[in-house]
C-alpha cells in the first residue's frame, strides 16, 4: 500500500483521485479529513484500512449545500433545518435518517447518516466539483491525535495516501458537535466546536447525551449499533451445526465456504483473501442473512489484523446482543 505522499492546494488532481476511488486527505475549520466517496462502498473500506481502525463506527459525510443533501437523507426535521440554516457551513453535524444511496458501511448500518457542510473555502470548492459526498472522519491511525494541519497528516500518514490538501492550520481544532433527533427534540450526542448555548438559542433546550465526548480517543459518537434480528454466532461452528440442520444455517466467510451447507446461504467476502473487500461486502451479508430463509447466522473469525481486526470486532458485537 506504499505509495508517494504529496502536500498540494491542486484541486483538480483531489477531485481526480476521488472520482477513482482513492482517499484524499482534505482540510476543514474542526480537523483535517480523510475523505472517500461515501457512495462508492470499496473507497469508503480503503477510509478504515488507511486508519487501521480496530472496529468500524459511523463516518461523517460532507458536501457543499444542503440541495445536493437531499438525494441522501429521506427528511429534515424542522429544528434540523433551523440549525443547517444558522450554523452550516460549520463546526455542525446532523444525524438524519439516511436513503439507500449511503451504503451501511458509512454508518455502521443504521438508519441515520451523519452530514455536515464544512466552513473551509478549498474544501467548499473541492466539494462543489463532486457529484458525491464525501465520507471523512479525521486524517489520523487510530488512537493519534486529530491532525490540525497538512504536516501533522503526513507525519501519520505518508506512504498510505497520494495527496494531502493543503488548507492551512485549522481554525476551530476540534471535532464538530454532533445533533440527531428523536421525535423532533434534538439531542447533542457528541460535544464539539459548537457550543451547547449556540444551539439551545436556535432551537431551545437540548438533552446532551451522558456518554458524549469530542476526545479523538472516544470509540464513537453512537453506543448501538446494526445486529441481525437472526441469532449470530461467532467462531463456533460446531455449535451452529448441532443445533441446526443445515438448511437453516446461513454463513459469512472470508474467502472459503463451509461444507455441507447450501451455497445459496453463504457469503464468502473475498475469495482472493483482500480483507478490504470483505469489509465492503460485510453488511450485505448481514442484511441479505438476516432477510433471508435461514433461521441461524455463523460468522467465521477473521485474520486478527488490519481489517480483520474490525470485521471480527463488528461480527462479536452483533452476535453478543
Amino acid at each position: 500500500m506504499h505509495q508517494q505522499t504529496h502536500i498540494s492546494t491542486a484541486i483538480t488532481a483531489a477531485t481526480d483521485l476521488l472520482k477513482q476511488g482513492e482517499c484524499v486527505a482534505i482540510p476543514t475549520e474542526t480537523v483535517y479529513g480523510l475523505a472517500a466517496n461515501a457512495t462508492d462502498v470499496g473507497a469508503v473500506a480503503k477510509i478504515f484500512e488507511i486508519k487501521n481502525r480496530p472496529f468500524f463506527d459511523p463516518l461523517i459525510i460532507h458536501t457543499d449545500s444542503i440541495e445536493k443533501l437531499k438525494k441522501y437523507i429521506t427528511h429534515l426535521p424542522e429544528p434540523a433545518a433551523l440549525l443547517a440554516g444558522r450554523f452550516w457551513p460549520g463546526p455542525l453535524t446532523l444525524l438524519l435518517p439516511k436513503t439507500d444511496a449511503i451504503p451501511d458501511l458509512v454508518t455502521s448500518g443504521l438508519a441515520r447518516v451523519a452530514v455536515r457542510i464544512p466552513h473551509h473555502p478549498l474544501t467548499l470548492q473541492l466539494l462543489s466539483r463532486l457529484d458525491f459526498p464525501l465520507a471523512a472522519p479525521s486524517a489520523n491511525p487510530f488512537g493519534y491525535i486529530s491532525p490540525t494541519k497538512a504536516s501533522h497528516v503526513y507525519e501519520q500518514l505518508q506512504g498510505k495516501l497520494a495527496l494531502i490538501l493543503d488548507g492551512g492550520d485549522c481554525e476551530v481544532g476540534l471535532e464538530s458537535t454532533i445533533v440527531g433527533f428523536e421525535n423532533e427534540q434534538p439531542i447533542i450526542y457528541r460535544l464539539g466546536g459548537l457550543s451547547v448555548e449556540a444551539i439551545e438559542e436556535v432551537v431551545g433546550k437540548v438533552i446532551v447525551m451522558p456518554h458524549s465526548s469530542s476526545s479523538p480517543q472516544s470509540p464513537g459518537m453512537l453506543q448501538s449499533h446494526y445486529a441481525p434480528r437472526k441469532p449470530m454466532v461467532f467462531d463456533d461452528f460446531e455449535q451452529v451445526v448441532a443445533a441446526y440442520s443445515p438448511s437453516e444455517i446461513g454463513t459469512i466467510c472470508f474467502e472459503n465456504a463451509k461444507a455441507n451447507i447450501p451455497l445459496a446461504n453463504q457469503w464468502v467476502l473475498s475469495p482472493n483473501g483482500n480483507l478490504a473487500e470483505a469489509a465492503a461486502a460485510l453488511f450485505s451479508a448481514m442484511r441479505s442473512l438476516d432477510a433471508g430463509t435461514v433461521k441461524v447466522i455463523f460468522a467465521e473469525q477473521f485474520p486478527a489484523y488490519g481489517l480483520g481486526l474490525a470485521i471480527n470486532d463488528r461480527l462479536r458485537r452483533a452476535s453478543a446482543l
